[in-house]
């Protein structure tokens, strides 16, 4: 996006891109969960009737920031 500025160092032109998840049984993109983080009993997270939203990533192409943004539900 080239109206994008890093929050670091002020360049624009972020360049975009997306955070990959390739943990078992992954779709191979990451998502933001809502509320804290709880365990279930074998010590996954529980996330039943929680939204999800999808990660949308950004990185400065001078000082390598990432910029994070949960764009739409899931």
């Amino acid at each position: 996006m080239d109206t994008m500025k890093c929050t670091q160092c002020g360049t624009t032109g972020l360049e975009p891109g997306f955070v990959e998840d390739a943990g078992e049984h992954s779709r191979g993109y990451a998502r933001w969960i809502a509320g804290p983080l709880e365990r279930g009993i074998l010590g996954g997270a529980k996330r039943m009737g929680r939204p999800r939203w999808q990660i949308d990533a950004y990185r400065c192409p001078k000082c390598g920031h990432l910029e994070l943004f949960a764009r739409q539900p899931v």
